[in-house]
């Protein structure tokens, strides 16, 4: 009966009147929803910027995070959850960033809070953690320090394990003093890297040419999202103004490129405005086609929000590079809805075994006020055409009083889909996913 009733649902929703123009969209079942984690308690941060990974290994096992120390753990696919507060001598402060290995292994990156002071100690964010779990997520390393450099605060980290299982990479932004209106401050974008266990890590290596300042904005060089192609080369974009910037390791991360890569306009820059949405996070996101059943094995994606068709009409962009990223091909929206609505707060998961792209995103397109539903698109063109799912078995209405955070996450591994996404009902904030299972279809 609920399959039933949320097929009608979305028969319903299926057309969109815009301009006097009917736009016909596809018509899906909504898969299961699933509640990960929800509010305890008013007071402090609610859960929220989730991120999620499915084990490589084993796709029933899934692991996922959100702010400031929750980690979550299913055994079966998603359906049912744990949850438990991670903990690290050197403080968590939030940014979760959960990623698996082709070995079956987890990372949890985040920032640090080593006094567990929060935004009263002088030492708050003065290194990126990684702890890591080679049983599944039950059990955590107590975290490797990463590009410890104080008093200069590091920030809005990523990592991507390689596809040998062998060494972790991740980059972040190092900010001098973090919301410094001084003029000689400055961010840049660091890397480094580490062998399995995430204990030891590399000398941070700058890879951005170009600095920005220190006020967490559009002219913040921010967003650094690493990806790993076949052969062991390591690519990153950000953002900083209106441009995504790409650069390239082709020996593990020890040398880059000279000069960075203009990979694509990012029309209004990355920080964007939604109504109710305290801040809206645009920033690029980085993927690579490594599975050897692909036609498109090798292929570079990047993905972001921009505001090239309105400033109230934010859409979802992807394009891709088949050179190492040397020329990209012009943006490809994403989203298949006629224009005017609103969809923001991408991600995007390209699958390492069959070579599916997924993006995960919020979208207003059925609705004329502030409700919002989410999607998931993919595409098995290599990302050329693209089909959207409403996957979101209700819509909510954020009221823009919470800290709702950055991000949402998405991670698939052979046809197994698990987007994650915060949503807020009357000020409570939960952590829901979806059981979306796909395989290609278009041979």
């Amino acid at each position: 009966m609920r399959n039933l009733l949320n097929s009608f649902i979305y028969l319903a929703l299926s057309y969109g009147f815009l301009n006097n123009t009917v736009i016909a969209q596809e018509q899906y079942e909504i898969p299961l929803n699933v509640t990960i984690g929800r509010t305890k308690t008013l007071v402090g941060f609610q859960p929220c910027e989730p991120s999620i990974a499915v084990s490589q290994k084993d796709p029933d096992i899934i692991v996922a995070g959100s702010i400031l120390d929750n980690v979550y753990r299913s055994k079966d696919g998603g359906l049912t959850w744990t949850s438990k507060t991670l903990k690290s001598p050197f403080g968590v402060f939030g940014d979760p960033c959960v990623v698996s290995s082709p070995n079956g292994d987890f990372y949890y990156f985040h920032l640090s809070d080593p006094e567990g002071k929060g935004w009263r100690s002088e030492l708050l964010l003065d290194r990126i953690v990684c702890q890591h779990s080679s049983s599944k997520g039950k059990r955590w390393s107590k975290g490797g320090s990463i590009g410890l450099d104080h008093p200069k605060d590091q920030d809005k980290e990523w990592a991507v394990v390689s596809p040998d299982g062998k060494r972790i990479h991740a980059c972040w932004t190092q900010f001098d003093k973090y919301n410094s209106h001084e003029e000689g401050d400055s961010t840049i974008i660091l890397c480094s890297f580490a062998e399995r266990n995430g204990d030891n890590w590399s000398p941070p290596v700058r890879i951005s040419e170009k600095s920005g300042n220190c006020l967490d904005g559009d002219a913040t060089t921010e967003g650094a999202v690493p990806s790993m192609g076949p052969n062991g080369e390591l690519y990153v974009a950000w953002a900083l103004n209106e441009t995504i910037w790409f650069d390239r390791s082709m020996d593990g991360g020890e040398t880059w490129l000279t000069h960075d890569i203009d990979a694509s306009d990012i029309i209004g820059g990355w920080d964007q405005n939604v109504e109710f949405i305290g801040r809206v996070n645009g920033m690029p996101v980085t993927g690579v086609d490594v599975s050897t059943a692909s036609k498109y094995y090798g292929r570079i994606y990047i993905n972001w929000t921009d505001e090239r068709n309105g400033e109230s009409d934010l859409d979802v962009f992807v394009c891709y590079s088949d050179d190492n990223g040397d020329s990209w091909s012009e943006p490809i929206r994403v989203n298949n809805d006629g224009p005017g609505k609103q969809q923001f707060f991408t991600w995007m998961s390209v699958d390492p075994i069959n070579g599916g792209v997924h993006v995960v995103f919020y979208d207003r397109r059925n609705h004329d006020d502030s409700s919002t539903d989410v999607y998931v698109a993919s595409s098995f063109d290599g990302g050329i055409s693209w089909t959207n799912r409403l996957v979101s078995e209700s819509p909510f209405n954020p009221e823009g009083k919470v800290f709702f955070g950055d991000y949402n996450n998405i991670s698939a591994v052979n046809g197994r889909i698990r987007p994650i996404w915060t949503r807020e009902v009357d000020g409570y904030l939960t952590i829901k996913t979806a059981i979306l299972d796909l395989q290609d279809t278009t041979e």
